[in-house]
């Protein structure tokens, strides 16, 4: 396994939240903020943790936060931000608003590195998730590239990397669910206390 001295942990806290009306990062499941849900998963398997928000409250929570260097631009610019500013090869990518994921199941993206592989993504109820996932340095030109000839479309990014999906088993799909509306924070809430 590769070790944590070689792996950044990159969290996104950069969006709008707009069918939350609220910042995601700070929503509190059993009184704990969002955000250090993906802090204390990811702490175990990496070097440095990195927020990118322009959200200066992130600082309270003691890791490094960098800005979005292309603003509104949603996760493509997310992604390509925390890849700039990690001094890491193997950087596991994790959005805000997951906070039943664990170490556990981030490990397997570690397990999964390869030769070839640029980037790892979990596959969830037979769907990517490119917010849990692994990416190389390197994806952050790419990147750059495609978000030069306008497309903001995350999966179009992706298409342009050398990519592969590791499946969760079924027990495990759960640990993935991201929370955009208010019932699907009472779906988390309900999972988190059973």
């Amino acid at each position: 396994m590769i070790d944590k001295k070689h792996i950044t942990g990159i969290i996104l806290a950069g969006g709008k939240s707009s069918r939350m009306g609220t910042d995601k990062g700070f929503l509190l499941l059993n009184k704990k903020p969002f955000v250090k849900y993906s802090i204390d998963a990811l702490e175990p398997l990496v070097s440095e943790i990195i927020i990118v928000s322009d959200n200066e409250a992130y600082d309270a929570f003691g890791v490094k936060r960098v800005d979005d260097i292309m603003k509104d631009a949603g996760p493509i610019a997310g992604i390509y931000s925390g890849l700039v500013a990690s001094k890491n090869e193997y950087n596991i990518i994790l959005s805000c608003d997951i906070p039943l994921v664990n170490s556990n199941l981030l490990k397997k993206l570690v397990l999964a590195i390869d030769d070839i592989s640029e980037i790892i993504q979990v596959e969830s109820n037979g769907k990517s998730m490119p917010l849990i996932a692994m990416y190389k340095k390197a994806c952050k030109d790419i990147f750059k590239e495609v978000f030069d000839t306008g497309e903001r479309r995350l999966r179009m990014a992706i298409k342009a990397c050398n990519s592969k999906n590791i499946t969760l088993e079924t027990k495990e799909e759960v640990l993935t669910t991201n929370v955009n509306t208010k019932d699907q924070f009472k779906t988390v809430e309900n999972e988190y206390n059973r």
